[in-house]
């Protein structure tokens, strides 16, 4: 057998384009590992998510900065959450595990989905063209997050500052998601 060793690499990793006033760069070791709150012993989860991380988790389509905003919790339902952070390893999940204990119910999405942080001042005029939820400040600000489709592919949309945002999608489908993006981006400078 050859004495070789696989490292895991995110599907975008290094990517970093600008387009006049847009940047479209993929997060280095962005770690995604979602929290399912036990049925019944909600209270009990939130609790430990407080303690572990030193903040709420924040309502249903919010996300939140915490760790010196080295950790992002984002919440799309009732009972799950995200925690999303930078970690090189490939055990994002003990990392969490070792704040929340038994508390919640763990997956390492690391791999399930990719990210694109698009910035700048022309960014939300390039999404507006491929995303059907009102990116505009009054309707979308800063720590908000929707479930959305951008072209025909699923995507998490998180507004991170006034002129960025992290999108997230499926892995599997990272260079179509690049394309779009970038495509609406190039169009729109």
């Amino acid at each position: 057998m050859p004495d070789q060793a696989l490292t895991p690499a995110p599907p975008l990793a290094g990517h970093d384009r600008s387009f006049g006033g847009i940047r479209v760069a993929a997060p280095d070791n962005l770690a995604i590992v979602s929290l399912a709150l036990p049925l019944g012993e909600e209270d009990t989860a939130e609790r430990a998510i407080e303690t572990g991380f030193g903040v709420d988790l924040p309502g249903i389509g919010k996300s939140l900065t915490c760790e010196a905003g080295r950790t992002r919790l984002l919440r799309l339902g009732i009972d799950s959450a995200f925690v999303l952070f930078e970690h090189p390893a490939p055990d994002a999940l003990a990392v969490v595990a070792a704040k929340l204990g038994d508390a919640a119910y763990l997956t390492d999405q690391t791999d399930v989905w990719c990210g694109l942080g698009v910035s700048g001042p022309d960014c939300r005029a390039a999404l507006e063209r491929i995303c059907p939820v009102d990116l505009h400040d009054d309707a979308f600000a800063v720590g908000d997050a929707a479930r959305t489709v951008m072209e025909h592919l699923g995507v998490i949309v998180i507004r991170t500052g006034k002129d960025a945002f992290l999108l997230l999608s499926s892995s599997s489908s990272a260079r179509s998601f690049l394309h779009a993006v970038e495509t609406s981006a190039a169009n729109v400078t």
